[in-house]
């Protein structure tokens, strides 16, 4: 049985509970109450020193970070539909692992932790030159396509989602970026779709 350790206020344990739901896989959920600490103790600090959720147990597999675990999980469980091993295709998918480590990181997800989790130590104005720069690149980016890339969701999608999706938590208005809240809804109505406090499950038709 697959062991998931995160928060249910991280949107990056979010992601792996995201593409364990759509990849149909049980799991048994660990809360990690990070709000009290216990990502600092010695008992979570086993399972990943750096002090990070969410970290993924199968076995004898001990997997952190959100966007490896998202490969693990793709490439396990997933065939050739979230990740393809093919690599001009398989570029194009990481490189959103990318961005969402780097752009969005430094944008919507660090305006949702400076408005949400009082993090009053980042520069709110430069997060908000970030949030307004990846936005934008998402918004001309999806003028012309219905998913990041391949013309299929892929763990691209699910990597970039949940800050892209939280940035009201941050203070940050969607509505200039119409083609990324088009794709929001599409993600949303994918089988399997769960969502978490500040992203809502999309209405039944």
């Amino acid at each position: 049985m697959i062991q998931l350790y995160g928060h249910e206020l991280s949107g990056n344990s979010y992601k792996a509970r995201l593409l364990l739901s759509l990849l149909h896989l049980d799991y048994e959920w660990h809360k990690v109450d990070l709000l009290q600490g216990a990502h600092k103790q010695p008992d979570f600090l086993a399972l990943n020193p750096f002090g990070q959720v969410p970290v993924l147990v199968e076995g004898d597999l001990v997997l952190a970070d959100a966007q490896a675990i998202l490969v693990y999980l793709a490439r396990q469980y997933g065939g050739e539909a979230w990740l393809p091993l093919e690599p001009e295709p398989m570029s194009r998918v990481v490189r959103w692992l990318s961005t969402t480590a780097g752009e969005v990181r430094q944008g919507p997800e660090s305006a949702r932790l400076y408005h949400l989790f009082k993090a009053t130590s980042i520069n709110l104005e430069r997060t908000l030159q970030k949030s307004e720069f990846i936005l934008g690149q998402l918004d001309q980016h999806l003028a012309t396509r219905i998913w990041l890339e391949l013309d299929r969701p892929t763990i691209a999608d699910v990597a970039v989602f949940p800050y892209v999706a939280l940035a009201p938590d941050g203070q940050i208005d969607l509505t200039p970026y119409p083609n990324v809240l088009a794709w929001i809804d599409r993600v949303k109505q994918l089988p399997g779709f769960i969502g978490m406090t500040g992203i809502e499950q999309a209405i039944a038709a």
